[in-house]
């Protein structure tokens, strides 16, 4: 029915007035996104700048208080001028602060308190210097003695505190307004797609916008990037463990197969062979036709126990575990020369590997002898298994006519199950192909420790 609908509205002659209206509209509203958080990132600015200089501010009466007590500790000059200069940048912070909560009905009565209360401690700091310089000693020690002081600062130091928590609250929910207009701008993007040719124009230029907003809002999704990477990586690691389960686990039943078709299947076939044997004792003289037919049973019954013992071979490699991985390698590269009538060079170099990477490294060489009798024409190939150091490297290249490893091909879930093998045992794999220029796959496991 939707489909239906689609192609209906396709065909309409309104479909490109509705289109172009619909991407007109979906422009003002991403030009206006876009317009708002450019304006919301300037409060921002103005904001952040505010801050500093309520701190400023505070920072700037203790310096003043700091170069008052030194002066009339010690007596010299040299504290009065960064007492003055400390003056200077209060008024000058508060001008700004006044300027910048002008009709400002929560932070106005905060910043008159402020200043009030700053006039307050620089008028006490110049009363105790001015009772100072007129010898009134026991004057202004008394005066220094009281709590006046402390209150001031402290009363200030509140005010202060009451306009900073105010410009937080106006800095997140700013902050807020800005992720609405993002989410709705990068909503506006998305439904461009949808509509035609014109829209997915608008499409990107609406991405090079959220791009450049993306780029201001760096420092901002830092943390969250950090989180997704950390997710990341667990996710990785919590993959690669279950690929190595799940090849452990197919291992482990390739194992109990191999076991029940030695034990139940071979019992099977080996009494029936004795059976026909029995039988042949007790015919005696026989018919032609009878021995003939008795022969092709016989027959069916060897060919019956090579298959079983060619799949368990198969299911469980025991030249593995009996004879070693070169030898296993040998025995495989062997027969799958005789049975592919290819050109094989093989050099196998005895290593060190744990029972696990053994068995990774012979089901590799598998894996890519199948594909390069399935897939890749070669004459010949070459197997070369060797170590250094701590380091076991198998090799297995082919002159066949290769593939484009940029394309994606359908038929790869073997070469990724190569990889994925691979790095559960905790090494890496290179694959290296061109048409026409055969394929090279190479394998680096780390040595039994």
């Amino acid at each position: 029915m939707w489909m239906t609908l689609l192609q209906r509205f396709g065909r309409s002659a309104y479909a490109f007035p509705l289109a172009c209206i619909a991407a007109l509209v979906l422009l003002v509203i991403s030009e206006t996104s876009y317009r708002s958080a450019s304006g919301s990132m300037q409060q921002l600015a103005t904001m952040a700048s505010t801050r500093t200089e309520i701190q400023s501010l505070w920072r700037h009466l203790v310096d003043a208080e700091t170069g008052q007590r030194g002066y009339l500790i010690t007596g010299r000059d040299d504290y009065l001028k960064p007492y003055r200069d400390a003056l200077a940048q209060v008024d000058a912070s508060l001008r700004l602060l006044n300027a910048y909560y002008r009709d400002d009905p929560q932070g106005e009565p905060l910043t008159q308190q402020l200043s009030a209360l700053s006039t307050q401690k620089l008028s006490e700091l110049a009363t105790t210097m001015r009772l100072y310089d007129e010898g009134k000693r026991d004057a202004w020690r008394d005066m220094m003695l009281t709590n006046i002081g402390q209150e001031k600062m402290e009363a200030i130091r509140v005010a202060s505190r009451a306009l900073l928590e105010l410009e937080s609250q106006r800095v997140t929910r700013k902050r807020e307004g800005v992720q609405r207009t993002l989410l709705v701008n990068r909503i506006g993007v998305a439904l461009t797609t949808l509509i035609s040719l014109l829209a997915v124009s608008l499409y990107f230029r609406q991405s090079l916008v959220l791009a450049r907003v993306q780029n201001e809002q760096k420092l901002a999704v830092q943390v969250e990037r950090d989180r997704l990477e950390a997710e990341v990586k667990t996710r990785t690691a919590q993959l690669t463990e279950l690929a190595q389960h799940l090849q452990t686990a197919r291992e482990d039943e390739r194992n109990r197969l191999a076991r029940e078709l030695h034990d139940e299947l071979g019992a099977l076939l080996t009494a029936a062979k004795l059976d026909a044997a029995r039988l042949k004792a007790r015919l005696g003289a026989m018919t032609p036709e009878v021995a003939e037919r008795l022969l092709h049973l016989n027959k069916l019954l060897n060919d019956g126990i090579a298959l079983k013992r060619q799949i368990i071979e198969n299911l469980r490699p025991s030249s593995l575990s009996n004879l070693g991985l070169a030898a296993a390698l040998e025995i495989i590269t062997s027969e799958f020369a005789t049975a592919s009538g290819l050109q094989l060079h093989v050099k196998l170099a005895p290593t060190d590997l744990n029972p696990s990477g053994e068995l990774t490294t012979y089901r590799l060489v598998q894996e890519a002898l199948t594909n390069i009798a399935k897939y890749a024409k070669a004459t010949e190939v070459w197997v070369e298994l060797s170590q250094h150091d701590s380091t076991v490297t198998i090799a297995v290249r082919d002159n066949g006519c290769g593939f484009d490893t940029s394309v994606p091909r359908q038929a790869a879930h073997g070469l990724l199950g190569m990889r994925y093998r691979v790095e559960a045992e905790g090494g890496e794999m290179t694959l290296v192909s061109k048409p026409g220029a055969g394929t090279s796959i190479e394998a680096r496991l780390p040595a039994k420790p």
